[in-house]
């Protein structure tokens, strides 16, 4: 019997929540919907703030309020955690080269925190609760000041509870000492966000006691016997047997799906369709953020080709595409040329193609061009599963690490020119690692004294992730020295794609035979992948290391790096 899923259905009210409001976030909140001037009134004297647009603050003194704020994405009013009253918070621009002081106050009735992500600072700065600080106590104000010591895009985001899930996330841009090397007329972000009307709470509770609950595109009958026709019965069975075997299923590409979110981009649903403007012949910088909990996105805008300059901040060889996939936490700066007097859709699917962000970039506001449908949705390969050797490559692994284990890679694939499932050979230009080249080079050209690997591990089941089997609360620190350069070595023994963040330094990707290749704060790995990168320990202290998938962090794939 076909499962007919949710967003596959005629349904306006489901149709509603995934595209959301014309008008939403928080002037939707509180009840102004019906004004095209709607203002969101701040908390605790903050400014207002126009709804979809977050405020710009420039220069070397900030001041940021945490609070909760109405708003309304889907027709349901809900609260969200606010940075200076907006979703997402405000748009912080700093100068390399300076000192930044940022007052953070906390008005919430429960701690919080914000952490500066792919920032190089003094640890305690950091923003991590438990490892670099205590946390902001509800009516404290805590002041974070640091040298700033590169340039390009980043953002920033809570590192508390579930903070990030409901809103507190915001993009930060450097600019350069130095003249840009990409030179354009336009310049905007461009930030890729997940909204769930459900607590995350009760999200990450329902993952636990049903960790494919968000799922309605499991294998069905029909599938079945299309299976039988291509393949024929035995193939066809010994397919569906040898999933069953590893209790899993090639359909596990999100834990969390449009079902219950609605993707936003700058804060703005898909009917809400923000706009960046462009004059004719202008060169226009796209500043892509994903400040998603859960959401890898592919990206592509339609008629226009996509040259991509920067990744998460740093300047790279620029590289043409027709689309990229990104994932958690990473950042890409692209540039593009539309020459037609007209609009272009701006469109970023989710990996498991269950809804999409969409905004449009037009000569004159107003305009919109067509959105595309959403891609087919993927399974995963067997090259997910069993990475170079599909005779052997995968075996359960409980005598190894414990049941919180259900898979482990033997013979982990090195490459690093696969774009990932759902992008192999659709006919358009994907961009994948291999395309990525830093311009200057490593910034540590030492070789690696000495190497740390460590499996990326999970239980779908259980819902329980970690690395190397052992869950946060169990885990000892992973020790660098200081001043040393090591290898990290990182291989996924999962069917999910995992956005691995190291906190306080970079990780330097290297090519299958040992090539420096590009310089990244947050690595995606991808299943039945090893990824191995050089880290330069130049930052003294304790650091987070973890999975950016908020729940899977949550859930135990997280570390504490020790450098001393």
């Amino acid at each position: 019997m076909k499962i007919v899923t949710p967003w596959s259905c005629p349904n306006p009210g489901r149709r509603r929540f995934v595209e959301g409001l014309a008008l939403g976030g928080a002037a939707a909140g509180i009840g102004l919907l019906g004004s095209p001037r709607a203002w969101a009134g701040g908390a605790h004297g903050v400014p207002p703030v126009f709804a979809g647009r977050p405020q710009t603050l420039r220069g070397t003194e900030f001041a940021l309020t945490i609070a909760e704020t109405p708003v309304n994405f889907t027709g349901r009013a809900r609260i969200a955690t606010t940075i200076n009253g907006s979703v997402p918070g405000p748009t912080l621009y700093w100068q390399e080269g300076t000192t930044v002081t940022l007052r953070v106050t906390n008005a919430l009735r429960v701690p919080t925190s914000i952490h500066w992500h792919g920032i190089l600072l003094p640890f305690r700065m950091d923003g991590v609760p438990g490892i670099s600080f205590p946390g902001i106590a509800p009516g404290e104000t805590f002041v974070y000041r640091f040298p700033v010591r590169q340039s390009g895009t980043y953002w920033y985001h809570s590192h508390s509870a579930f903070q990030e899930q409901t809103g507190m996330y915001g993009a930060l841009v450097i600019e350069p000492a130095a003249p840009q090397r990409a030179a354009h007329e336009r310049d905007y972000v461009v930030m890729l966000n997940d909204w769930s009307d459900r607590s995350p709470e009760h999200i990450y509770a329902t993952l636990k006691r049903q960790s494919d609950y968000y799922n309605f595109a499991e294998p069905t009958a029909p599938e079945f016997f299309a299976d039988v026709r291509r393949v024929g019965l035995r193939r066809a069975l010994a397919k569906r047997r040898m999933w069953n075997e590893m209790r899993m299923s090639p359909a596990d590409l999100s834990d969390v799906s449009g079902y219950t979110y609605t993707y936003l981009m700058n804060g703005t649903t898909p009917a809400g369709n923000w706009t960046g403007l462009f004059g004719s012949g202008e060169r226009v910088r796209l500043r892509f953020i994903n400040g998603s909990s859960m959401t890898y996105f592919d990206v592509r805008i339609p008629d226009l080709k996509i040259t991509v300059v920067a990744a998460d901040g740093q300047d790279v060889e620029p590289v043409t595409v027709d689309e990229f996939r990104i994932g958690v936490a990473e950042v890409y700066d692209v540039l593009v040329e539309p020459s037609a007097d007209r609009a272009y859709t701006v469109f970023a699917q989710s990996i498991d193609r269950t809804g999409y962000a969409r905004g449009t970039l037009a000569p004159r506001p107003g305009m919109q061009a067509e959105v595309p449908p959403m891609d087919p949705r993927p399974h995963l390969d067997m090259v997910d599963m069993m990475g170079a050797m599909p005779s052997a490559a995968v075996r359960h692994a409980r005598t190894e690490y414990g049941p919180g284990v259900d898979m482990r890679v033997d013979m982990p694939r090195t490459n690093l020119d696969d774009p990932g499932f759902g992008l192999r050979d659709n006919g358009r230009r994907e961009l994948t690692y291999a395309d990525l080249h830093t311009i200057g080079g490593p910034l540590d050209p030492r070789e690696p004294g000495r190497e740390i690997e460590l499996h990326l591990t999970g239980n779908m089941w259980r819902y329980t992730w970690s690395f190397d089997g052992v869950k946060f609360s169990d885990a000892k620190p992973v020790h660098f020295r200081s001043g040393e350069r090591l290898r990290i070595v990182l291989v996924n023994d999962t069917m999910m794609t995992h956005p691995i963040h190291l906190h306080g330094m970079w990780s330097e990707i290297e090519s299958p035979d040992g090539r420096f290749q590009v310089r990244k704060h947050t690595v995606s790995v991808q299943p039945a992948q090893r990824v191995a990168y050089g880290v330069s320990a130049d930052a003294l202290g304790r650091w987070a290391y973890h999975c950016h998938m908020l729940y899977h962090m949550e859930a135990g794939m997280f570390r504490e790096v020790v450098v001393s």
